[in-house]
């Protein structure tokens, strides 16, 4: 038997990238935890688990692919490494050549490791670099800058030391952060109180002090009553909202209809109600915690549903404190040198971004953009044709509605590159399939992470690819060497070697390599720094309940409360979820996972399922209410935990790929049941408006 060997990792089942650690046998992963060392304690999810299944899955791209059919034909000739970088850099020197530099967009999962992504972006000189965000938390990072003056990251959760948590459009036991998930249990036993607003009762909710079964659409009602009765009741913290929140008045005016009397007529939660929540905030407060959301590509108000998320902790005093929302600490704020970065090898491209992110959306964040939009830019060539297209660990066709629709959009496309681990619908469409090596074979940039202990982590290889694929490092590098001829400056990037890199990483830190070794990380602090609070990076240097910065783009952030639609006679507002085995699509033909859950179930309440005939377990097609075109076949899952107007399903079933043989004709994709929904998009946070369609539902 040979010697056993530990190695510390970061996990890449899911965006939150876990520290973990693994043991290898033989030279291969045997077991994987959770790093011993972190506040994960050693646990891990069924996601972070089933890597080594992913690493093995015979059914993943296994080498590179040029395809030879029709895009989507699934036609393709295997390529060695050199002929595929060639290929790919020759395509990227063409198309540059006729279209400039401009004319190539990028999209990924974000994280901790795009430093590399958006210097090879930049080293190409554009300025279309985008992450899948559009599709996520672009509304809660464009409410936090509204409203804090920083994005969303750059405040943490507080969860172990506060005394009620809130959770609205965040599933926080269900779409997992194993980290928040200790702290929140933590926090429970010491006698934490959890609310949870949502229209469905989820893991979450089954822990919750107060659930609130809210008529989907309706969370911004919510909201604004809470806010008036904080103000109107006098439970506001009056000392710290007097010395950090600017425009109170104009906020005790706007909410002044919104009473818990209105709300309960929308929402559906009686007054009285609402009244008692508003006093057991004032209660904990400052040591709350209203979540403003993770998931919140929802409504088409759910930039304000954020943002009055944001106001309510302000107003409780929560933001900056202890057991509330204190601000993150980076290297700097702890007296210490950060990373230097890959991407300061190049200087910023001048040119406007295709999405209009910056300039026509002066509003909005630049760093991810607003991938959405840029697809526009395919189609129209206004500001400028868009031609090449690189997707990394990004499945378009998966995360965004209408998906023949998005198809369509990419005709104009003269090149489209998929560099993913897993077979994936964007993958299947593409020009040239690159495989990426899994989580367990490969290593990765430096990393920085903020928050009370800021810190640095690596992602070790664990062990070997198992199939012909590459690095994220080996793929960019190479193109960046490729492209030195038409791209002056890109051979800064062509690095060797990840050690290279890493050294090139560390060189102002006073760190090396060797002081990872003892836990896969090194903290910058010895215990947390909650940093007392001057003022905040905002016009006025407080907590803004008026943006300014919004109201120069003509929108406005106080805006006033609209009833969401009711569904069609017979319909379903539609809406989906996460699970704690899956993410997305990306897992469910994992062989592990798969047996864990093979399907997604449609969740519809008992007095509507009476009123169409459906019983428990019946096979049911969905169907869009626009088209009445079916996406397919699920079961039927009847229950009174859920909102009598909603038809919910977990995202990332209903894949028809051939490859994929545990996972084809399992289950319905919700995406398939939002036709024009690549137009219908928050216009205040940017974030796509996926809960604005209404299905039906009929026996199969």
């Amino acid at each position: 038997m040979a010697t056993g060997e530990t190695v510390y990792s970061v996990c890449g089942m899911c965006s939150v990238r876990c520290p973990i650690q693994v043991e290898k046998r033989n030279g291969e992963a045997a077991w994987i935890m959770g790093n011993p060392h972190s506040a994960l304690k050693g646990g891990l999810c069924a996601r972070g688990a089933a890597g080594i299944a992913l690493e093995k899955d015979t059914e993943r791209p296994s080498t590179p692919l040029i395809r030879v059919g029709e895009r989507g034909e699934g036609k393709w000739r295997e390529a060695t490494w050199e002929e595929a970088l060639d290929y790919v850099a020759d395509k990227l020197k063409a198309i540059t050549a006729e279209h400039g530099n401009r004319s190539v967009l990028w999209s990924d999962r974000g994280g901790p490791f795009v430093d590399l992504h958006q210097s090879f972006m930049r080293g190409l000189g554009s300025p279309n670099y985008c992450n899948h965000d559009a599709s996520c938390a672009r509304n809660v990072q464009h409410a936090a800058q509204s409203v804090l003056g920083i994005g969303r990251k750059m405040v943490s959760y507080d969860f172990r030391n506060a005394k009620h948590i809130i959770l609205q459009t965040r599933n926080i036991l269900e779409a997992i952060n194993v980290a928040e998930c200790n702290a929140v249990m933590d926090a429970l036993g010491k006698g934490c109180k959890l609310s949870v607003i949502d229209i469905r009762a989820n893991v979450s909710a089954s822990k919750a002090d107060n659930f609130f079964m809210v008529r989907p659409g309706t969370d911004y009602a919510f909201n604004l009553a809470i806010i008036n009765e904080l103000i109107t009741k006098k439970l506001y913290k009056a000392e710290y909202v007097e010395k950090f929140v600017n425009g109170l008045e104009e906020l005790t005016a706007f909410t002044a209809p919104y009473t818990a009397a209105w709300a309960a007529g929308e929402t559906g939660i009686p007054a009285e109600r609402i009244e008692a929540f508003a006093r057991e905030l004032a209660e904990a407060a400052p040591n709350v915690i209203w979540h403003p959301g993770w998931m919140v590509a929802r409504y088409n108000d759910s930039f304000n549903v954020c943002r009055t998320a944001y106001i309510i902790n302000a107003l409780l005093g929560s933001v900056g404190v202890k057991g509330g929302l204190p601000l993150v600490n980076t290297p700097k704020d702890v007296g210490k040198k950060g990373l230097t970065k890959l991407v300061d090898l190049f200087p910023k491209p001048e040119e406007k971004r295709a999405d209009g992110v910056g300039w026509k959306h002066p509003q909005f964040d630049g760093g991810p953009g607003l991938v959405n939009l840029a697809y526009d830019a395919i189609v129209s060539s206004d500001p400028y044709p868009v031609k090449a297209y690189l997707c990394f660990r990004h499945d378009p066709l998966m995360a965004m509605p209408d998906p023949e629709a998005l198809k369509k959009k990419w005709e104009g496309l003269d090149l489209l590159v998929s560099i993913t681990f897993s077979w994936s619908d964007t993958a299947w469409h593409s020009d040239v399939v690159l495989p990426l090596s899994t989580y367990l074979s490969r290593e990765s940039i430096i990393a920085s992470k903020s928050g009370p202990k800021p810190q640095f982590f690596v992602r070790h290889r664990a062990m070997q690819p198992t199939v012909n694929s590459k690095a994220d490092w080996e793929i960019l590098c190479g193109l960046a060497a490729r492209l030195t001829d038409s791209h002056p400056g890109m051979e800064k990037l062509a690095f060797k070697s990840m050690e290279e890199i890493w050294e090139y990483q560390l060189q102002n830190t006073g760190l090396t390599m060797q002081d990872f070794a003892a836990k896969g990380f090194v903290e910058l602090v010895d215990a947390p720094v909650v940093r007392e609070i001057e003022s905040f990076p905002t016009p006025s240097g407080k907590l803004e309940m008026v943006s300014g910065k919004w109201a120069k783009a003509g929108i406005d952030s106080l805006k006033p409360y609209a009833s969401p639609a009711h569904p069609p006679q017979g319909m379903f507002r539609i809406a989906f979820g996460r699970v704690g085995v899956h993410t997305q699509g990306h897992t469910v033909n994992n062989p592990l996972l798969n047996e864990q859950m093979s399907e997604n179930v449609a969740w519809i309440h008992e007095s509507r399922a009476k009123e169409i005939g459906i019983a428990d377990g019946d096979m049911v097609e969905v169907f869009s209410a626009g088209t009445n075109s079916s996406a397919g076949t699920m079961r039927a899952f009847v229950t009174e935990c859920i909102h009598p107007e909603a038809l919910f399903m977990v995202h990332g079933f209903g894949h028809r790929l051939p490859v994929e043989s545990r996972a084809i004709g399992k289950g319905v994709a919700d995406q398939e049941l939002m036709p024009g929904g690549l137009e219908v998009w928050d216009r205040s946070g940017g974030g796509l408006s996926l809960q604005e369609h209404f299905v039906g539902i009929r026996k199969a």
